[in-house]
């Protein structure tokens, strides 16, 4: 049985400045590019099994969009919508899927477009797994160590010439070395990334982001002191975008001729479903976490504080969220993950769980619905774990974190299913 893949990559950088989402501040209107989004599409197809990996330079869409863009992509490969994955880069500097709506609707026909091309160019090929050790992050609360070093390294080559077909790198780091006070459209460090793998190795790149929640990036542009961005562990560089991009290149170059290809053996993209649910607090407790992010980090909760008393008069103390964890199982290698903001350390208690250095559980992964704190993160509290729901609330659909255990049921959820056969 041999493996065919195609992979394609196409622009989707708006042409008109538009509002962009990830940061709090009056105006989120672009004012130019600093650097193109890219979106890539690799098709992968084994006798009658079809699957399609699709990595978008954004934040993360709702689960709402990134739903109706699986299913299309769906329709084009003739497939459900559970053979298609999107891996959201997490970059803080591209559009607003939710208000700009033109722009959305272009996107998704492109990503078509993209999908459709890949299909055009597949061929039969060998795969390897590598890992490399790159310092490109750190954990964002102080006095925790816990930090996934690995780049996940997929070396796809033309099975008959041998030629680079494709290298999909997996990171951990969030993706805004960019601060607040870029209105600048950029692929962030995943644009730089993507740049000097290319230009050493001659073939497409593809990127997707780990379980970065609480791992900011090592490097950063901005002289802004923000939540984030004040800690002595980072750097502060104009040249932010390519110390990271160049960090990941040393450290991919010192494994990647070492990493062997062979035929697959085994390929499968499937997904499996987990109710969670998240507590819709009491008034009197959202005014106190309300006020702690004002005063703490300028945040205005006025519109949040509205939806708990709409929510509290209607009876409603609990939210359910359905979570979809979604597995492309490659040979020995797994790229998993769920449309949420995971810590670090789900990623790290999976990979000793299930015994496997290639098994990548991450998020952003169709779509981004707010912060996954572990049971520690739980209890510090904080922006991770109350206060961005303030500001992003209405993209996740609740407006509460998940339940404490809930960190300790995906790790197990996540294990159980996967096929390590």
């Amino acid at each position: 049985m041999d493996l065919i893949m195609g992979c394609s990559e196409i622009d989707i950088t708006p042409a008109n400045p538009v509002q962009i989402v990830g940061f709090n501040r009056g105006d989120n209107t672009s004012q130019g590019i600093r650097d193109p989004l890219y979106a890539q599409a690799s098709v992968w197809k084994i006798q009658e099994d079809i699957c399609c990996l699709i990595s978008i330079d954004h934040i993360g869409f709702s689960k709402e969009y990134a739903d109706e863009l699986r299913t299309e992509i769906g329709k084009i490969i003739l497939a459900t919508k559970e053979k298609v994955m999107l891996c959201f880069s997490h970059t803080h500097s591209a559009p607003d899927e939710e208000i700009e709506t033109e722009y959305r609707k272009d996107l998704f026909i492109k990503i078509g477009h993209c999908v459709k091309e890949a299909m055009k160019n597949m061929h039969a090929v060998y795969v390897g797994w590598g890992n490399a050790f790159a310092d490109i992050g750190f954990n964002r609360r102080k006095g925790n160590n816990a930090l996934d070093r690995r780049v996940g390294i997929l070396k796809v080559t033309d099975a008959i010439s041998g030629e680079l077909r494709l290298i999909l790198l997996r990171l951990t780091a969030h993706a805004n070395v960019l601060k607040r006070d870029n209105y600048f459209i950029s692929a962030d460090y995943f644009g730089a990334v993507r740049n000097v793998m290319k230009k050493r190795y001659g073939c497409l790149v593809m990127l997707t982001q780990g379980a970065a929640g609480n791992v900011a990036p090592v490097y950063v542009c901005s002289d802004l002191v923000l939540p984030d961005a004040c800690d002595e562990r980072i750097i502060r560089s104009k040249t932010a975008l390519d110390d990271m991009a160049n960090e990941v290149e040393r450290q991919v170059r010192k494994v990647f001729k070492d990493i062997a290809v062979k035929p697959v053996y085994k390929v499968s993209m499937y997904s499996k479903k987990q109710n969670l649910y998240s507590e819709v607090p009491e008034y009197k407790k959202a005014q106190e976490i309300a006020e702690e992010a004002y005063q703490k980090a300028g945040i205005d909760g006025n519109d949040w504080l509205k939806e708990i008393k709409r929510l509290r008069m209607n009876q409603i103390k609990e939210q359910k969220e359905e979570i979809e964890v979604q597995f492309f199982q490659l040979n020995e290698g797994c790229l998993c993950g769920a449309a949420n903001e995971f810590m670090c350390e789900i990623a790290l208690n999976i990979w000793e769980k299930t015994r496997n250095g290639y098994c990548y559980f991450g998020g952003y992964t169709n779509g981004c619905t707010g912060y996954f704190p572990t049971e520690e993160e739980f209890d510090e509290g904080g922006y991770e774990v109350y206060w961005s729901m303030l500001i992003y609330f209405r993209y996740y659909g609740r407006v509460f974190p998940l339940n404490r255990a809930s960190a300790s049921r995906i790790i197990d959820f996540a294990v159980n299913n996967f096929r390590n056969e």
